[in-house]
């Protein structure tokens, strides 16, 4: 299947918003792409058409690509309960409370199952996918039973954008760190790096971006400029916020200042499709 993973070196660097801009201007060059999250941990839901709760972001996602929400974007959702207990819904059905541990340990096989019947379905119904990470890809602790980062990449057999934030500081070596600490069959997988959250002119960081290059052999697709003000929900959010400021499709306009700032060309090559609108 074309398409393309979107991972990030630690949880809120942004790989959300990023697949939702992947998402609507993959649309605009007329690519009927899916978003796909095979595990979220979120107390916010939305419900499909047929019922079924997903995930905010790949709710939102959906809406980005022009498309229905379906279950298969995203098939298991948890919550955070009392005491360190999972609840949510495990492939449209309520999970029962369950410890995060046996639920690694009961469900591990059942999930893997579930999230190759979903790729499945959406590779049947779209041309492209664009697939959402949890968390980092190197939690050491975790990877035995990896079933939201490259583990869904390996099932998908789709390469790997990492999305790094410089706001909060560190950025080169949580880079650098990230791919030092995955398998060489996994770093190869990796294609492009993008860095997010950038205030102040990008081209400044040029230097960063030519140290990134050269200590990792991996072209940096783009230096996103912080925004703010981009009228999008945030997926953590007690409600659905999305809103069309002033008549702007919030989509449309994210997904412009991505384009702005990114090797579109380059990131289209990367997902398998060719460079120019269809």
């Amino acid at each position: 299947m074309k398409g393309i993973m979107v991972m990030g070196t630690a949880s809120d660097v942004g790989k959300s918003l990023v697949c939702t801009a992947l998402c609507r201007l993959l649309a605009n060059d007329g690519i009927r792409v899916a978003p796909f999250k095979s595990q979220n941990l979120s107390p916010y839901t939305e419900l499909t058409n047929d019922g079924t709760p997903i995930s905010r972001a790949q709710f939102i996602q959906a809406e980005a690509a022009r498309v229905e929400p379906t279950s298969d974007m995203n098939p298991i959702i948890l919550q955070p309960g009392a005491e360190g207990m999972l609840t949510g819904t495990f492939c449209g059905k309520p999970l029962e409370p369950v410890s995060g541990m046996a639920y690694r340990d009961v469900y591990y096989e059942q999930a893997i199952q579930a999230i190759e019947r979903s790729l499945e379905s959406l590779r049947e119904s779209f041309e492209a996918i664009v697939i959402e990470g949890a968390g980092s890809p190197v939690e050491m602790n975790l990877l035995e039973r990896d079933i939201v980062n490259m583990r869904v990449a390996e099932l998908a057999d789709v390469p790997v954008v990492l999305v790094a934030d410089i706001d909060r500081g560190g950025v080169f070596a949580s880079i650098v760190g990230t791919l030092t600490l995955m398998q060489p069959s996994q770093r190869d997988r990796v294609k492009a790096i993008v860095i997010n959250k950038f205030k102040g002119d990008p081209a400044g960081f040029q230097e960063g971006v030519e140290f990134i290059e050269s200590n990792t052999g991996i072209p940096v697709a783009g230096v996103l400029p912080y925004k703010s003000d981009h009228g999008i929900a945030e997926e953590d959010t007690n409600r659905l916020q999305t809103h069309a400021p002033n008549g702007i499709d919030p989509y449309e306009s994210w997904a412009e200042h991505v384009l702005q700032h990114v090797d579109w060309p380059l990131l289209k090559r990367i997902c398998g499709l060719k460079e120019t609108s269809l």
